[in-house]
């Protein structure tokens, strides 16, 4: 085997020799499906995320991968995630965005969409489709030690076209307010000629009746007809029932459906162990009777959780 000057060192040391072709840059779609969204800030575990639009946004950390538990399930901006798309889950970053993440282990660039959130993991700044784990080279591995970068012209791209399409989240312009203007605060016009003001005397009213007379020992007392008042209504109590939408091995895929559904209400995850194997149920409620339960089990398919259902406590 022949040896370039260039790889001479690798060839006698049995070392892989350097990449001298650059990997190629593997672009997102440009038409995104989902609502432009940033949320509010939301707190998973005891931390903050403070969405936000940060078009200089850089960030090295640690990249991970979802892909089947959430298969054709609603992302956080409504569209069906595809674990076979090149798309990212990100805690703070608007939906939908284009990022650049470069594997820093092997070189690797790939642009993926923003249309999800997620990790909600300490160490992790990004999770990839199985996809663009798969492009990126630590599909096997599980994670791999990232570099984010956003892509200002191409993020603020799929802003606009997503807006045109939905303009839910555009900012709304609010009505000045309209001040009461008073004649009498007005300053008199030079030159303009007085015109009098008649002035309206008020009209005397006639005084009040006077009070009937008190009752006296000698006068008979009427009963009065005590006040008709309708019963409370008993208050609404838990009856013990939950929507259950799924239950996962794993605490992180738990915690992106806890996100996704918290605002259909309140959501728990509510670990245990079957089988010596520990899973994390993802429950909403308690809610207060069977016809709530079976509304609330609706919304929560209608996000793709078709295997949700409703169990009691």
């Amino acid at each position: 085997m022949m040896c370039s000057p260039l790889a001479l060192a690798a060839c006698a040391s049995g070392a892989r020799p350097p990449a001298i072709v650059a990997p190629p840059v593997v672009t997102a779609d440009a038409e995104p499906e989902g609502i432009y969204k940033v949320g509010k800030p939301y707190q998973i575990e005891g931390i903050w995320y403070y969405p936000a639009e940060d078009y200089a946004y850089v960030q090295e950390g640690i990249a991970s991968w979802y892909g089947s538990d959430f298969h054709g399930k609603r992302t956080a901006n409504g569209e069906r995630y595809n674990m076979d798309d090149i798309t990212a889950a990100h805690p703070t970053l608007p939906m939908p965005s284009v990022v650049k993440v470069t594997n820093l282990d092997n070189g690797r660039t790939l642009k993926v969409t923003v249309n999800d959130r997620g990790p909600f993991h300490s160490k992790r700044i990004i999770d990839v489709s199985k996809k663009a784990a798969q492009l990126l080279g630590f599909y096997e591995a599980g994670t791999a030690h990232v570099r984010v970068e956003i892509d200002p012209e191409e993020s603020m791209n799929l802003k606009n076209i997503a807006l045109k399409k939905n303009p839910g989240e555009m900012p709304q312009i609010a009505a000045a307010p309209r001040a009461t203007v008073s004649a009498m605060n007005l300053d008199p016009v030079p030159g303009a000629v007085n015109v009098p003001v008649r002035v309206v005397q008020p009209v005397a009213l006639p005084p009040p009746a006077p009070p009937p007379p008190r009752a006296t020992a000698n006068t008979a007392q009427v009963p009065t007809k005590p006040k008709f008042q309708a019963p409370e209504k008993p208050s609404a109590t838990p009856s013990g029932l939950y929507v259950q939408a799924g239950a996962f091995s794993e605490e992180a895929n738990a915690r992106k459906l806890e996100q996704r559904l918290g605002e259909l209400g309140q959501v728990h995850i509510v670990p245990t162990t079957v089988n010596k194997k520990k899973l994390y149920r993802v429950r909403l409620g308690p809610v207060v009777d069977a016809n709530t339960a079976s509304a609330l089990l609706g919304k929560v398919k209608s996000f793709g959780y078709n295997d949700a259902k409703v169990v009691r406590e």
